[in-house]
């Protein structure tokens, strides 16, 4: 009796598992200098999502201190960031990481609906 009522809880626990999987998004960016591309990217609330980044320039950050996320976005590599929108609203992100002349204009915006 025990042993199904665990396989019972492993098996919803699985299956909620790939589901929550399943409608996770996904968003590539593009960092260069000094500009996001996309620059606005929409998300929903309670669905997460993974940030993929990469660059061919310099060595950039991103941050999202609305989120409490950031990450380093290196020449060659892909970096990712993996959150849940917790709530509605638009959000800026920045670069962290000082990329040269025209760094303080490296910006976007995260759309968060419900």
């Amino acid at each position: 009796m025990n042993r199904r009522l665990l396989l019972g809880a492993a098996a919803g626990a699985l299956l909620a598992a790939f589901s929550a999987r399943s409608q996770e998004k996904v968003v590539r960016i593009r960092a260069r200098k000094f500009a996001y591309s996309p620059s606005q990217v929409t998300l929903k609330k309670g669905v997460p999502v993974t940030l993929e980044f990469t660059t061919d320039d310099v060595a950039m950050g991103f941050n999202a201190p609305d989120f409490n996320v950031r990450a380093d976005i290196l020449p060659g590599q892909s970096s990712r960031v993996r959150f849940t929108p917790d709530k509605t609203g638009t959000f800026v992100f920045l670069c962290d990481i000082f990329c040269g002349d025209g760094h303080e204009r490296m910006s976007g915006t995260l759309k968060v609906v419900a």
